[in-house]
């Protein structure tokens, strides 16, 4: 299989992507608080949209690479330490005399250091697993059985993603066993809801190859998740 590689510079496209990721991440960041019941289990809000941020990180590894994926991840990051910081100054200024949502703003929007570690630390190991495992995968696939890539990708990441941000967030709080299933629960619906987004993920990475004439093959790159761009090409 040839090495083609992301074309240089970026596209409308790639730009539109990137935009869909940092919004779906932000999204679920604000709609966690509330948590709901989907055919008995308990999960929070963010179900509905987070998994979404895989599958836009399975696209981009896909079309675009690593190397771009990796950008799309930190961005991401920064974006969502900017949204907590300002979060937290709009908080911290006294409201107006007359403003009587103080409590229902710090309920919502406020966050414990504990929780917001335990989101950063799993946002950042769920997703470079994400996109580690499906580049390599990949390369050892000779681009074939994308379902069998884009699923195992996702259930290797939102596992980490699961176990981290559960296991920070409330060990000590929870019993081990409920910790456990919790961990096992999580993991496994955001995998299910990838497998069956599969059809959109398709259709996702197809419009994009063609669009932007990129299909990238990590051969001989270092996954370094601090590394820049190409810096990190094996010589």
């Amino acid at each position: 299989m040839t090495h083609t590689s992301a074309k240089s510079g970026y596209s409308f496209w790639f730009l539109a992507i990137t935009a869909l990721f940092v919004t779906c991440l932000i999204v679920s960041n604000t709609t966690a608080v509330k948590l709901v019941s989907v055919a008995g289990l308990v999960l929070p809000g963010a179900v509905v949209i987070f998994p979404v941020s895989y599958i836009i990180g399975d696209v981009l590894t896909e079309v675009y690479g690593y190397d771009r994926a990796r950008a799309v991840i930190w961005l991401g990051f920064a974006c969502n330490l900017l949204t907590v910081a300002v979060i937290a100054l709009v908080g911290a200024i006294p409201a107006a005399p007359f403003w009587d949502g103080q409590a229902a703003y710090e309920r919502i929007l406020g966050a414990a250091p504990r929780i917001l570690t335990a989101s950063f630390l799993a946002y950042l190991l769920g997703e470079f697993a994400n996109a580690y495992v499906l580049a390599r995968l990949k390369v050892k696939t000779g681009g074939r059985w994308l379902w069998l890539r884009t699923i195992g990708s996702t259930l290797v990441g939102q596992s980490l993603d699961s176990a981290v941000f559960i296991t920070v967030a409330f060990a000590g709080l929870l019993p081990p066993k409920v910790l456990l299933a919790t961990i096992v629960t999580q993991a496994l619906a955001k995998t299910a809801y990838e497998a069956l987004a599969t059809p959109l993920t398709y259709a996702a990475v197809g419009a994009l190859k063609r669009a932007d004439g990129s299909d990238a093959y990590d051969y001989d790159l270092r996954f370094n998740p601090f590394a820049v761009s190409d810096r990190s090409r094996l010589p």
